[in-house]
C-alpha cells in the first residue's frame, strides 16, 4: 500500500462525533506506517465566539431546553436548503471557517472523512468551487439521518444499519455510495476480554448478576440516588456505576458503597470502560450513538433513559424494536424494569442473543478499508 495521509474532521459539540473519529484513528495505527491519520476539531479552527454559540449552545439546549432542541432538530431537518435562514447559516459558517479551510491546505490528504456533519457541509462547497479534489466520506453518528449530514459531492455515506442507509437513498445519495458498516468503537470494544478478570480488578464477583450505570438524571435522579434506588430491591446483583469526572457524583457514590459493601461499585473516570462492560449483564444508559455501539458491540442489552429529543429518540426507538433495550421514563419504571429482568433472566438472555446479532464491532476497520481503496 503507498503511503496514504487521511484527515479525519470532527466537532465538539457532544461527545459522539468526536469519540467516532478518535475510534477511526485508533483503528487507523492496524494498518502501520503506511497510513497516517489526523484528527482535527473544526471548533479548533474557528473564531472563540462562533466556537461558544456553535457548542456551548447545543451543550446548554439539550441539557436544559430538550424539547426547544427537539423543535430545532425538526425544524432543520424539514427546513428548504434554498431557504433564507438555511442559506444565512451557511454564509455565517463559510465566514467563521477559512482557517481551517487553510490547514486542509496545508496537510494535503488523500482522503478526508467528516463524523459531523458541519465539515461535510463546508467542504461540499469547496468541491463545488473546485478548490477540494481528493475525496470527501461521510460517517453518519446516529441510528438516524438529519438532512444536515446529505451533502452534495461526497466520495460516500457509512451507515449505522439498512435503515439509514434507506433513508439516504430516500434523500438522494445514489446505492452505490451508500455503505452499510456501522458507528466506528474504539477497536478495544472487539478484543476477547475474560469476565473473571475484568471483575476481580474491580473487586467485583464476576458470578453475580451485575448492572453497569452510566448516567443518570432527566427524571431518574442522580447517579448515586439511582444506585439507592436500586439497591433497596431485592435481589442478589451488584451495581457498577461511572461517575466520570463528576467528582461529587464519585464521592457520593462511594459513600452510598461504604453502606452497600460488596454490592456497589464506583468508578471516576476511566478509558477501559469496554473492562467495566465486560463485567456487566445490563447497562443503563443514555441513548447516544457511539455508546449504545459499544454495547451491542459487546453483546450487552441496556435500559435506556432521558433521551435527548432528536437523534437520540430515534437511537432509542432503533433499540427498543430490535428487541434490545428497554426504555425507564423515570426512577419507578426503572426499578420496574430491573425487577422484573431479576425475575424473569431468560428475557436478559433473548435480549443479549438480540444485542450481539446486531454488533459490528468492526465498523471502523471497515469505513478505512473502503476510503483507504479508494484514496
Amino acid at each position: 500500500m503507498a503511503f496514504k495521509k487521511i484527515l479525519l474532521l470532527s466537532v465538539s459539540a457532544g461527545a459522539g462525533h468526536m469519540r467516532a473519529a478518535e475510534a477511526l484513528r485508533s483503528h487507523a495505527d492496524a494498518f502501520g506506517a503506511a497510513v497516517q491519520a489526523t484528527h482535527l476539531d473544526v471548533m479548533d479552527f474557528v473564531p472563540r465566539a462562533f466556537r461558544k454559540v456553535y457548542t456551548d449552545f447545543y451543550i446548554g439546549l439539550v441539557n436544559k431546553a430538550p424539547a426547544l432542541w427537539g423543535y430545532l432538530y425538526q425544524f432543520t431537518h424539514e427546513a428548504r436548503a434554498d431557504s433564507s435562514i438555511e442559506r444565512l447559516r451557511r454564509a455565517v459558517e463559510r465566514l467563521n471557517t477559512a482557517a481551517l479551510r487553510r490547514e486542509i491546505e496545508r496537510i494535503r490528504p488523500d482522503a478526508i472523512v467528516c463524523t459531523h456533519f458541519l465539515p461535510a457541509e463546508l467542504l461540499a462547497l469547496m468541491i463545488r468551487k473546485e478548490r477540494l479534489t481528493c475525496p470527501v466520506w461521510v460517517q453518519v453518528t446516529d441510528f438516524d439521518l438529519h438532512r444536515l449530514w446529505v451533502q452534495q459531492g461526497m466520495a460516500g455515506y457509512f451507515a449505522a444499519n439498512e435503515e439509514v442507509a434507506w433513508r439516504m437513498q430516500a434523500c438522494g445519495i445514489v446505492p452505490q455510495a451508500i455503505h452499510v458498516t456501522g458507528i466506528p468503537i474504539m477497536p478495544a470494544f472487539a478484543a476477547p476480554l475474560e469476565r473473571a478478570a475484568c471483575a476481580r480488578e474491580l473487586g467485583a464477583d464476576p458470578g453475580k448478576m451485575t448492572f453497569l450505570i452510566m448516567g443518570g438524571g432527566a427524571g431518574l435522579g442522580s447517579l448515586d440516588a439511582m444506585a439507592a434506588r436500586l439497591l433497596a430491591l431485592e435481589g442478589d446483583f451488584q451495581l457498577i456505576a461511572l461517575a466520570g469526572r463528576n467528582a461529587r457524583a464519585l464521592a457520593a457514590l462511594q459513600a452510598l458503597a461504604e453502606r452497600h459493601p460488596g454490592r456497589l461499585f464506583p468508578q471516576g473516570f476511566t478509558d477501559k470502560v469496554e473492562r467495566m462492560m465486560a463485567c456487566a449483564d445490563l447497562v443503563i444508559t443514555k441513548p447516544g450513538g457511539l455508546t449504545t455501539s459499544e454495547c451491542l458491540a459487546m453483546g450487552l442489552p441496556m435500559i435506556v433513559n432521558a433521551p435527548i429529543p432528536g437523534q437520540e429518540e430515534r437511537n432509542a426507538d432503533f433499540l427498543l424494536e430490535h428487541g434490545v433495550a428497554l426504555k425507564a421514563v423515570d426512577g419507578v419504571a426503572l426499578e420496574y424494569r430491573v425487577k422484573q429482568l431479576l425475575a424473569h433472566p431468560e428475557q436478559l438472555a433473548q435480549m443479549r442473543a438480540r444485542a450481539q446479532a446486531l454488533g459490528r464491532p468492526q465498523a471502523g476497520r471497515q469505513v478505512l478499508e473502503r476510503v483507504l481503496g479508494t484514496a
